[in-house]
C-alpha cells in the first residue's frame, strides 16, 4: 500500500504542476482503488473432501511411520459435500509408557511427522496440549479440515467402553476381497459414496494402481494376504503355507506391501490350511505388529486360529462376525445378507462384513446402504473395529 500512496502523491503533483487539479480527485481515486484491489488477500482454495481424505490417509501413514510399537491408529473419514462443517478424524493411542515425558516425547515425534504432512498440503495447525494427551486441529484459511488426538496410553477401545453410552450407533464395517485384477469393478466401487474397505491381491495386472487410486479417493486400503488353501481351491503364484520360517514370512509379507501401496491392514486370501496352522499364524503376527498392520480374520475356516494368534501377539485385530455377503451371487440374495448384516451389527453393537466386487453385489450395496444410517447402523472402515 506504500507504493500505492507514493504513486498518488507523484500523480497529484503532476496535476498541480500542470494545471489540471479539477483531474486529481479521479486520478487518486482510480490508484486508490487499483492498489486496494491488488492489496485483497486471494482466499485459499476450498479442499474437496477426496483431497481432505486423500491428507488423512498421508497423515495416518506418517504417523505409522513415526510411532512406537502397539500403537493403534484409527481414521474417521467425515468430510462431505453435503456436512463441509465436517472434519476428518485421527485417533493415535500410544502403549502405555512409564513416566510419563516418554509418552510425550513419542506424541511429539508422531506431530512433528504430521507436521511435515500438514506443510506440505498448505495447511495450518493449532495444537492444543492436555495431561492425557495432544489435540491438534488443522485448517486451510479458515475452514477446518482434520482433528487429530494423540492418546497417552491405554487403548482407544478401553476409553469408548469406559465413556460412551449404553445405546450407541451400532457400527458395521464391509470389506471387499480379491481386487486387483479388475479396474472396472474397482471403478464402481469408487462410485460408491460410502466408507468401504478395499482388500487387494498382490501381484495381479492392475493392483498397484487400484490400490492408490482407492487410498486417493478416501477408501481404506488393505492387502488381501494369499494363504495356504485346502487342495481343492487354485493357489495364488505366492502364499503364506506351512512350514515357512519367520524369516520367509517376513519377506513375503514386505514384497506383497510393495504391491499394494498404503495398506494398513491385511485379512486372509483363502488360506483354510494357513490360519488353522498356530505355528504359521505365531510367525506372521509379529511381522503385522512390527509394521503397524491391523488384522482381520476372514474366517475361512472353523478351525482357524488366526485371530487369538493375533491377540496374544498383541496385534489389533478383528474377525468376519457375520455371513459372508456373496456366497450366492444374485442381487436378492445379497440383499438378504447385508439384512443380516445390519442385524448382527445392531445386536453385536459391530459386525465385519465380507463380500466381493461382482456386479450383483455392487448393486446390492447400492439398494441397502443408503438406509444404514436411518436403521441405526454406522458405515465405518475395518481399522474402526479392531481391538
Amino acid at each position: 500500500m506504500s507504493l500505492a500512496r507514493t504513486s498518488a502523491r507523484l500523480a497529484w503533483r503532476s496535476c498541480r504542476n500542470r494545471g489540471a487539479l479539477h483531474l486529481a480527485p479521479f486520478i487518486l481515486l482510480l490508484i486508490w482503488l487499483s492498489a486496494a484491489g491488488g492489496c485483497k488477500k486471494t482466499q485459499p482454495e476450498r479442499l474437496t473432501p477426496g483431497r481432505i481424505h486423500a491428507i488423512t490417509r498421508e497423515f495416518s501413514s506418517a504417523a505409522h511411520s513415526a510411532a512406537p510399537p502397539g500403537t493403534q491408529i484409527r481414521i474417521g473419514l467425515e468430510a462431505t459435500e453435503k456436512n463441509p462443517g465436517a472434519t476428518d478424524r485421527l485417533d493415535i493411542t500410544l502403549p502405555r509408557v512409564e513416566p510419563d515425558s516418554m509418552a510425550r516425547s513419542e506424541a511429539a515425534k508422531i506431530q512433528q511427522a504430521l507436521e511435515a504432512v500438514a506443510k506440505r498440503s498448505g495447511l495450518a495447525e493449532e495444537p492444543s496440549p492436555g495431561r492425557e494427551g495432544v489435540l491438534l486441529f488443522y485448517e486451510k484459511g479458515d475452514t477446518q479440515t482434520h482433528v487429530v488426538h494423540i492418546h497417552f496410553g491405554g487403548s482407544t477401545t478401553e476409553r469408548t467402553e469406559n465413556t460412551e453410552a449404553p445405546g450407541k450407533e451400532a457400527k458395521l464395517a464391509i470389506i471387499l476381497d480379491d481386487l486387483g485384477s479388475d479396474r472396472r469393478a474397482a471403478r464402481e466401487i469408487f462410485d460408491l459414496p460410502f466408507p468401504l474397505t478395499v482388500s487387494v491381491l498382490p501381484n495381479h495386472e492392475h493392483s498397484e494402481e487400484i490400490a492408490e487410486e482407492a487410498q486417493r479417493r478416501g477408501y481404506q486400503v488393505m492387502l488381501h494376504l494369499p494363504m495356504q488353501a485346502v487342495a481343492n481351491e487354485k493357489p495364488e503364484a505366492q502364499e503364506l503355507h506351512r512350514g515357512m520360517s519367520s524369516g520367509e514370512v517376513s519377506k513375503l509379507v514386505s514384497q506383497f506391501l510393495e504391491k499394494v501401496p498404503g495398506a494398513v491392514g491385511v485379512n486372509n486370501h483363502q488360506g483354510s490350511e494357513a490360519t488353522s496352522d498356530p505355528t504359521l499364524m505365531r510367525e506372521l503376527m509379529p511381522v503385522l505388529r512390527d509394521r503397524h498392520l491391523f488384522y482381520v480374520d476372514s474366517r475361512t475356516t472353523a478351525a482357524t486360529v488366526a485371530y487369538e494368534m493375533a491377540q496374544s501377539s498383541r496385534v489389533p485385530s478383528a474377525f468376519r462376525n457375520v455371513p459372508f455377503l456373496d456366497d450366492v451371487e444374485q442381487v436378492g440374495a445379497v440383499r438378504q445378507q447385508l439384512e443380516l448384516a445390519l442385524r448382527g451389527a445392531r445386536e453385536k453393537g459391530e459386525a465385519v462384513a465380507i463380500g466381493h466386487p461382482h456386479r450383483k453385489t455392487l448393486q446390492a450395496l447400492r439398494e441397502v446402504l443408503p438406509r444404514a444410517r436411518a436403521e441405526g447402523v454406522q458405515l465405518t472402515f475395518a481399522s474402526q473395529l479392531v481391538h
